[in-house]
């Protein structure tokens, strides 16, 4: 469909964007100057002592340079230089590997804590690992739309086929959120958009000292990735993009979101074949319409009755989403599920509350996400459009397609000028060459995105873990996905053009004893969208 406003779009290539470019050269070089002052981190007291933090000053306006500047928090862990098969072998250091966990509004200040995992261990000694909170995140000028006492509001319905009445009202929602946001951060608040994250992340280059960036991008992160890669081609070393956003500027973003919902229709069957299989264990059913029924009539029940007085139909699809992204939580959700049905509420208690210590990080979270891709791109602002393109897919792809429009309605009303997409590319020999990681059945990025952002880069790899959907390759159980993944950030080699690795084992069903409490989903943890 045609989007809204198109025309109107800031010029990508006019005097503002030269500006911006000018504006980030100038921030760079004085990011260089400065470096990075590493100490203690805030919360040193609950991590190793090897990591430490810092902050690098970048303009809220790149057309700017010369005014309001804002703090990005960055964290570091140092080379270790430690062969972890060969003790006496000495590794040499490569430089910074930077590292975005995607979103938008997720936090990589963490990140350097990899290093300690095994699968991270070869790729730790060579690089300094570095993760920082992007901006609008955490401590990095942070946004919020709303009051994060009021951000948790279960439990909550959710209906696959709402009625009207219930699309007034979240309609009614989506325009608070959008006033909100533009209340409390004012004029900035068109400064948070992807375009600004690509040149955040030049100027943390040239803070950290390196004339060219080596970063693996997750998700989202492989998007404004992928921007970077085509504004500063230049300034790249090696890039891999994990889990693919698909980079067509007609994509950004109401058509990733519609693409996203029906590719968890999908994941959503894998996961329900998967616990027909288990029966014995979970009694949930022998295929995967009788799963969807047990399924269902949890929802049910919860709808009239929440679980614990906290967990409602909108609570549960949540967790299960989540099982959508990662499928080493089956076995948890699985247990929760049949155990719930079985007269016992607690583990879907466990699993599903949305807990109150968490409201201020979610909220934080959910405003980043929404103001970077309502800036990113125009969207739709009729109504009509967003329900007739919606009604129609959850005739197919009912599980998420509903919450994904509420989640992104604001969009629709938001105030402010948009951003025109990048035409993402680079030619043969403009880029060296990068990586590309892709599962088959990623549903929170569907495959089509890693091809077509494969077909947009010359000289890259794709490497492509078949029959499987679990979302974020690098680092997980697959050796194979693993083994390229070091290779070409070690030594710089690159497997095929198109390369394949068998899928990951399955997960085991692992029914718990009743004195084991289940693993509730991460607090605060925002589903990444792109």
């Amino acid at each position: 469909m045609l989007l809204s406003a198109l025309t109107a779009a800031p010029d990508a290539d006019g005097p503002t964007a030269a500006a911006e470019l000018r504006g980030t050269a100038v921030a760079a070089a004085r990011a260089k100057a400065a470096g990075i002052d590493f100490g203690p981190c805030p919360d040193a007291q609950d991590l190793p002592g090897s990591m430490q933090c810092g902050t690098v000053a970048v303009p809220l306006d790149y057309a700017e340079p010369d005014g309001r500047q804002i703090e990005l928090a960055v964290a570091r862990a140092r080379a270790t230089h430690k062969d972890p098969h060969n003790s006496k072998r000495k590794v040499r250091r490569q430089g910074a590997l930077v590292y975005n966990p995607g979103g938008p509004g997720a936090s990589g200040l963490y990140f350097p804590l990899t290093g300690l995992l095994p699968e991270w261990k070869r790729i730790a000694a060579a690089y300094d690992l570095v993760g920082y909170a992007p901006r609008g995140v955490g401590r990095s000028a942070p946004l919020s739309c709303q009051d994060p006492k009021r951000f948790f509001k279960g439990p909550t319905q959710a209906p696959t086929h709402p009625s009207e009445s219930y699309k007034k009202e979240r309609i009614a929602q989506a325009k608070a959120y959008a006033r909100g946001c533009a209340e409390r951060a004012g004029g900035a608040l068109r400064h948070y958009h992807s375009l600004n994250n690509a040149r955040d992340l030049d100027v943390l280059r040239a803070a950290l000292g390196e004339e060219r960036l080596t970063f693996m991008g997750s998700s989202y992160g492989t998007y404004f990735g992928a921007l970077y890669a085509t504004l500063f081609p230049a300034h790249v070393r090696r890039m891999v993009f994990d889990s693919a956003v698909d980079p067509d500027p007609a994509e950004i973003w109401y058509r990733n979101n519609l693409d996203q919902s029906a590719a968890f229709e999908g994941r959503w069957r894998d996961f329900r074949r998967w616990i027909a299989r288990h029966h014995d264990v979970y009694g949930l059913g022998r295929t995967a319409r009788e799963v969807r029924r047990s399924y269902e009539r949890a929802r049910s029940r919860l709808a009239v009755e929440p679980a614990g007085g906290k967990v409602g139909p909108g609570q549960l699809q949540e967790a299960f989403l989540q099982a959508g992204y990662y499928d080493d939580q089956w076995p948890h959700r699985a247990h929760a599920l049949s155990a719930y049905l079985k007269g016992d509420p607690g583990p879907l208690v466990e699993q599903a509350e949305q807990r109150p210590e968490a409201a201020a990080e979610a909220e934080n979270t959910r405003a980043v996400y929404v103001a970077v891709e309502c800036n990113d791109a125009p969207w739709p602002t009729d109504w009509k459009v967003w329900d007739r393109d919606n009604t129609r897919l959850a005739r197919l792809a009912p599980f998420e397609t509903w919450d994904n429009v509420w989640m992104n309605l604001p969009c629709a009303y938001w105030e402010g000028p948009r951003q025109r997409p990048l035409d993402v590319g680079a030619g043969p020999g403009v880029l060296p060459p990068t990586l590309i990681l892709a599962a088959e059945r990623d549903a929170a990025t569907p495959y089509d995105g890693a091809l077509e952002l494969h077909r947009r880069l010359a000289g890259s790899a794709l490497v492509t873990e078949r029959d499987a959907g679990a979302h974020g390759l690098a680092g997980g159980p697959n050796a194979c996905v693993n083994g390229h993944v070091e290779s070409y950030l070690l030594e710089g080699r690159l497997p095929g053009r198109r390369t394949d690795c068998a899928a990951h084992p399955e997960p085991k069903p692992k029914p718990r004893p009743k004195s084991q409490p289940a693993a509730p989903a991460q607090p605060g943890a925002d589903r990444p969208r792109g």
